[in-house]
């Protein structure tokens, strides 16, 4: 099985590097959204990078998890993992969707997207911070802007009905873990555990792995 995976908002590739899984890893390079996208639109037509014709499995992290949701709900993969994320908006934090029904993000130059250093680094509770330094100055802001909005007024009340597995960071703050059966737990993980965390997370996701081959007789 190929696992794609769809890094976190404004991330990149560089987020999996650290993982050691027992399959194939195709990370996916985000795409520009077009003007006035929605997020459900924007899925569909990143969902053109995954080829449909050979067994695939959807990882997607924090954004790029959302992403993720959206796309299993039109494919069926046959595995979705979701880390440091959500499934529907009830996962997410309810000032996020406040904030949503504003619509003052739209009006918020680009510029306040990218906030100092030091707030970033603590709100990730990252430990490998000259990495996470290295994708805010790669990230585009005019995405960022973009992906903010949609998160936080992020639709989906859907729960899948293909297997999913979700990782969540006890310490998170961004998106802290809801009660799951699917859910597993990484203690006093934060934002950016697919990185500072990524032995722990491939054992769950290789047990993962294992555990959908098996049930599918591969």
């Amino acid at each position: 099985m190929r696992l794609y995976g769809i890094s976190g908002l404004g991330a990149d590739k560089r987020v999996f590097e650290y993982l050691t899984l027992e399959c194939k890893l195709i990370p996916i390079e985000w795409i520009a959204p077009l003007k006035n996208e929605t997020i459900e639109n924007y899925s569909i037509r990143f969902s053109q990078l995954i080829n449909k014709e050979e067994d695939f499995g959807i990882m997607g992290v924090s954004f790029g998890g959302l992403i993720a949701v959206e796309i299993s709900k039109r494919l069926n993969p046959n595995l979705t993992i979701l880390i440091s994320s959500a499934e529907t908006k009830k996962e997410l934090r309810t000032i996020y969707r406040i904030i949503g029904k504003t619509k003052l993000l739209k009006i918020i130059p680009q510029f306040l997207f990218d906030p100092p250093r030091i707030i970033t680094n603590w709100i990730f509770g990252a430990k490998k911070r000259k990495l996470l330094n290295q994708i805010l100055d790669d990230t585009d802001l005019k995405f960022v802007k973009w992906a903010v909005n949609e998160l936080t007024n992020w639709k989906n009340n859907e729960k899948l009905t293909n297997p999913t597995l979700k990782i969540g960071g006890t310490n998170d703050k961004l998106i802290p873990p809801k009660k799951d059966k699917n859910q597993r737990l990484i203690d006093k993980g934060e934002h950016f555990m697919i990185v500072d965390r990524a032995n722990e997370i491939s054992q769950i996701i290789n047990e993962e792995i294992k555990k959908t081959n098996r049930q599918q007789g591969v």
